[in-house]
């Protein structure tokens, strides 16, 4: 046992082995990430979904890694890029008066994440978030903020599909 205790010290020391108690695995010479805007091809009529991600994406690599933002690609360590792709806002659950009760907004992004370094991107996949309103309470307020939601989980899948290693 004393052997493997030798080797795991030698093996961190050295920087071959970096854990993080927040789950986040970046590799130790990558240290900038660009993100564009992601172009909004929905159709959904919400002028923000884009803003929205981005803000979101954003949010997480600055407050939960030590990667910086960059303005442009060619500075950057790391790409993230994509499209939102759909967007639909249908009934989800029908009261007894046979009128929508709950409204559910589904997103859809298509989106990869690719080390400058790397020829192949570490992924490039669809992404989907779902986010419920009361369509009799607001119906404007309550779409834009079920929108925010999928954006949101959208976000942290992104975010943990780049840089969670358990």
């Amino acid at each position: 046992m004393k052997p493997f205790l030798l080797v795991l010290m030698l093996m961190s020391a050295t920087g071959c082995i970096r854990y993080s108690f927040s789950g986040v695995a970046i590799p130790d010479n990558v240290n900038t990430i660009y993100i564009p805007f992601f172009q909004d091809q929905s159709g959904s009529g919400l002028a923000d979904l884009s803003d929205r991600l981005n803000e979101a994406l954003i949010n997480r690599f600055v407050n939960q890694t030590r990667l910086r933002i960059t303005n442009d690609a060619d500075e950057a360590d790391i790409v993230m890029e994509g499209v939102i792709t759909g967007y639909r806002n249908v009934p989800f659950s029908i009261g007894g008066n046979e009128q929508a009760s709950l409204n559910r907004v589904t997103v859809t992004v298509r989106a990869s994440f690719k080390y400058k370094t790397e020829a192949r991107p570490v992924w490039s996949k669809g992404f989907t978030g779902n986010g419920d309103f009361d369509p009799s309470a607001n119906p404007i307020e309550g779409e834009t903020n079920a929108a925010g939601v999928a954006m949101d989980q959208i976000a942290q899948t992104m975010f943990n599909d780049s840089v969670g290693r358990w």
